[in-house]
């Protein structure tokens, strides 16, 4: 059964805050053991409170937002990001989807803030699954 498309405007935010499980687990799937996100005293040393989260573990949680507005009938074609600043760990991510056009395909701005500030602005369009949805 196939979910009604959304309307333009309509957004959906969803909130998490990263702890150093999931990073540890982020950490084994990437492989990527760069001193900012797996070296607290480096982080440190660098002016940030904790370790940084990794860039696209904070990009994903976009895709909750897209996937429940979109439904099960598309997937992501294409996303993007710009961080303003480096986020750590402990920090809440309020990740923001606003449909945009609803032609073909969906595309959405995304907005990603901390607090009252905006950390993340980027772009995404999702595509059908399969081609004749």
């Amino acid at each position: 059964m196939t979910q009604p498309r959304p309307e333009p405007g309509q957004s959906l935010t969803f909130r998490k805050t990263l702890s150093v499980a999931e990073q540890g687990f982020f950490t084994g799937i990437s492989g990527n053991l760069g001193g900012l996100y797996v070296d607290r005293r480096q982080a440190q040393a660098q002016g940030l409170p904790d370790m940084a989260v990794f860039e696209l573990v904070a990009g994903a949680l976009f895709t909750t937002a897209l996937a429940r507005l979109a439904g099960p009938d598309w997937r992501i074609g294409a996303i993007s990001f710009r961080f303003a600043r480096a986020l750590t760990l402990g920090e809440t991510l309020a990740a923001t989807a606003t449909v945009g056009a609803t032609n073909g395909t969906l595309t959405f701005q995304l907005s990603g803030h901390v607090q009252d500030a905006q950390v993340i602005e980027g772009e995404a369009r999702m595509v059908p699954v399969a081609p004749d949805v």
